[in-house]
């Protein structure tokens, strides 16, 4: 499609983070003209849309080759560094979805203009209305939920660039990693409860029917994460009267949570590689460094997010600085205690950096566990006892 691949990066791509304003203010001509540009170009993307996609959900898998491949080879960290320089990460996060959000206030505005009743009727009943109004009610929400999703897509995307992580969208793991974090799939009810506490009392109630049950649910495929989103953006266009602030109020209450979730997935993550990029940095055993961090991770049976995603960069860095492969270690299902001994007791050197590592290890998750300070106390006994032998 002409002009879409080389559209500017949303949202805004603007010049300073001093050019930012509060999402509260009134729009300006120029932010209206930079909504309406985009909407135009995926009019075209969804003018190229049949409606058995748009109903099955087949739309969003489209959407995603066209918007985010194009826009990853575009916003790179180098991209950031020369817009934002010497601006720290958090703070150009945080304005971005303030920005984000205050777009999707914009065009929500822009696109509830154009709902009718019979617009609803017909996308409430995909296809009950006559044949002559189902192309242009089909247009109307498919242009705004397009620009929604995909406006959510790319401040996910930043956010993860922005923090270092990183992100391949030609990888299909990484690609629906971008997906869950920026619709918050795993965390549904944080948008559910956001829209409910952002409307009048008595819509709640309604809008609690559209977002009952597990959004989780919605994520078994690509086309049903499209049924998902289009069934999501219905309740801006159900409630007679109140279409336009109800439109304006979701999107950018919807985009804002999905912004602060995508800054908490990724901030953390990014924390984690930092602690897995300085442990691997000052080990002097980092082979040895990868059996402690799995005896201590084992430690209660148990294997949380933050330890699975330390195990898997520590892994990862040792190999790339290091050149280590331990294919021992990969085949190991229960790791037996003595395996762990028998290096410790044939290191030559001092094994201070390793049960310094123990601790941080054991901290990734949060407090150190009763089961984890045992095997940390016997670390550190016997990396002296052998020492000292």
């Amino acid at each position: 499609m002409p002009g879409f691949t080389d559209s500017e990066p949303s949202p805004s791509d603007p010049a300073t983070v001093a050019d930012l304003e509060s999402s509260e203010t009134d729009p300006t001509v120029d932010e209206i003209a930079h909504v309406e540009d985009e909407r135009n170009i995926l009019r075209e993307f969804v003018e190229g849309l049949g409606f058995t996609e748009i109903k099955n959900g087949q739309w969003f898998p489209k959407l995603l080759a066209i918007s985010v491949s194009s826009y990853a080879k575009k916003v790179d960290a180098k991209y950031f560094q020369d817009k934002y320089a010497g601006v720290p990460a958090d703070a150009i996060v945080d304005q971005r979805i303030k920005m984000a959000a205050r777009y999707a206030a914009i065009e929500g505005g822009l696109s509830a203009t154009a709902y009718t009743g019979a617009i609803a009727a017909t996308i409430g009943s995909l296809g009950g209305a006559s044949p002559a109004t189902v192309p242009a009610a089909v247009a109307t929400v498919m242009v705004d939920i397009a620009y929604i999703s995909q406006l959510q897509l790319r401040l996910a995307y930043d956010i993860a660039v922005l923090y270092r992580v990183p992100l391949d969208v030609d990888d299909p793991d990484d690609l629906w990693k971008l997906i869950r974090v920026a619709f918050t799939i795993k965390s549904g009810e944080a948008v559910r409860e956001g829209a409910i506490k952002a409307v009048p009392v008595l819509m709640r109630p309604l809008i609690k029917r559209f977002y009952a049950g597990p959004v989780l649910a919605a994520a078994k495929s690509l086309p049903v994460v499209g049924k998902f989103l289009l069934q999501r953006n219905l309740i801006k266009i159900g409630i007679p009267l109140v279409g336009i602030p109800l439109a304006v109020v979701l999107n950018r209450w919807t985009t804002a949570v999905a912004g602060r979730h995508a800054r908490a997935i990724f901030r953390n993550e990014a924390r984690v590689l930092e602690t897995a990029e300085r442990l691997v940095e000052r080990s002097r055993h980092p082979q040895m460094l990868l059996w402690v961090a799995w005896f201590v991770v084992k430690a209660d049976d148990k294997v949380s997010d933050d330890e699975a995603l330390l195990l898997r960069h520590l892994t990862r860095i040792a190999h790339e600085r290091h050149e280590i492969v331990d294919d021992r270690l990969a085949g190991v299902v229960d790791i037996d205690p003595e395996d762990v001994w028998s290096l410790v007791a044939a290191a030559k050197d001092d094994l201070d950096d390793i049960v310094g590592a123990s601790v941080v290890i054991a901290e990734i998750d949060g407090e150190v566990n009763p089961r984890e300070r045992l095997v940390l106390e016997e670390i550190r006994a016997r990396s002296v006892e052998d020492q000292a032998a």
